[in-house]
C-alpha cells in the first residue's frame, strides 16, 4: 500500500474544507515533530500528549486563521504547538502537579521526521548557529527552553528591553538568513 503524500498547499486546502483526510495526513505526518516541539518545552510524555492533542485540536479549528503571507504551514502549526506547551507549564494545575511528579524521561520517538521536517529543522539549526553568541542564546532559551523574554531577563541578569531588543534583532537575522527557504519565524516570538 503505497503512502500518499500531500504538498502544503493540498492539506491546506483539505483542512480549510474540514475533510476528515486532511486530519489524518497531518497527525500521521506532524505529529512527531510537533510532540518533539511541545516534549522540549513540557518534560513529561503524559501531558505533552495531552498538549499535542490540544495544539491538534486548535489548528484544526483555527485553519482559517493561517496566513500564508507569514510564514509555511509548518511553520503555523509549530506556532501553536509551543504557544500551548507554554501555556501548559505555566498553568497552576502543571505548577501544583510538578510537586508530585518524577524526574521527566527521555524523549523516544519511533516515528521519524518527514524529509521536509528535517530540511527545515536542519535549516533552522544552521540559521541559529549562524547568530553572533548573545543572540544565539536568546533564540535557543525562547524557542527550545520555552522561556519568555522575562524569563530569559532575570536568568542572564540583563535588562527586559534588552532582551527584547536583541531578539528582534536576532529575528531579523534570521529572517534574512532563511529567506531562501520561505521560513517565518512565527514560532520564535515571545509572549
Amino acid at each position: 500500500m503505497k503512502k500518499t503524500t500531500l504538498s502544503s498547499d493540498q492539506l491546506l486546502s483539505l483542512l480549510q474544507s474540514k475533510d476528515e483526510q486532511g486530519f489524518n495526513y497531518l497527525y500521521e505526518n506532524y505529529a512527531a515533530a510537533l510532540y518533539g516541539i511541545v516534549y522540549r518545552i513540557v518534560q513529561y510524555p503524559e501531558e505533552s500528549n495531552e498538549v499535542l492533542q490540544d495544539a491538534f485540536v486548535k489548528i484544526w479549528n483555527s485553519i482559517a486563521s493561517y496566513d500564508e503571507k507569514k510564514g509555511s504551514l509548518y511553520t503555523w502549526m509549530l506556532n501553536i504547538a509551543r504557544n500551548s506547551a507554554l501555556d501548559k507549564i505555566k498553568s497552576k494545575s502543571f505548577q501544583n502537579d510538578l510537586k508530585n511528579q518524577s524526574l521527566p524521561e527521555f524523549v523516544n520517538s519511533s516515528n521519524p521526521l518527514s524529509t521536509e521536517q528535517k530540511h527545515e529543522f536542519n535549516e533552522v539549526e544552521k540559521g541559529v548557529d549562524t547568530l553572533r553568541e548573545d543572540y544565539k542564546i536568546l533564540i535557543q532559551k525562547a524557542y527550545f527552553g520555552g522561556l519568555t523574554q522575562e524569563e530569559i531577563s532575570e536568568e542572564l541578569g540583563i535588562p527586559l528591553g534588552t532582551v527584547k531588543t536583541r531578539t528582534r534583532a536576532a529575528l531579523n537575522e534570521l529572517k534574512i538568513i532563511l529567506k531562501d527557504f520561505k521560513i517565518i519565524f512565527l514560532f520564535f516570538l515571545l509572549r
